[in-house]
Parts: C-alpha cells; sequence; structure tokens
C-alpha cells in the first residue's frame, strides 16, 4: 500500500494527541486549582495522572471518565 507523502506520520499525529491530551489535563489542573486555594498545581496535576499508568492515552481516558 502507497503511503501518501501529505499524510502526517503516525508520530506526527501521536505528538499532536499528546499534545491536546496535556491540553486536557492542564484544563482539569486549572479548575481544581481554583477550587483548592494553597495547593500547588504541580501536586494537583501529579494526583490527577496518579490513578492512571504512565501512558497519557489512558491518563486522558482516565480523566473522561465520569467521577
Amino acid at each position: 500500500m502507497k503511503q501518501n507523502r501529505s499524510a502526517p506520520t503516525l508520530e506526527d499525529r501521536i505528538e499532536k494527541i499528546r499534545t491536546e491530551i496535556e491540553g486536557v489535563i492542564q484544563d482539569r489542573v486549572e479548575v481544581i486549582a481554583k477550587e483548592s486555594p494553597g495547593v500547588p498545581k504541580g501536586v494537583i496535576r501529579n494526583l490527577l495522572v496518579a490513578r492512571a499508568p504512565s501512558c497519557a492515552c489512558e491518563q486522558y481516558l482516565m480523566l473522561r471518565r465520569p467521577s
């Protein structure tokens, strides 16, 4: 099968998805930080992603599941 050269590579698509996931995580951190004054954003982020494996895709899926 010929690959279309203008199509993004798998690596490019993965990087784009990971960037979007980081945005979702950061948005969630910002919401929680407003509700939890005094808690450092780094701590909030670590607590959010600690529940999911190190795979960014799984972290995204965990954050999107209803609480």
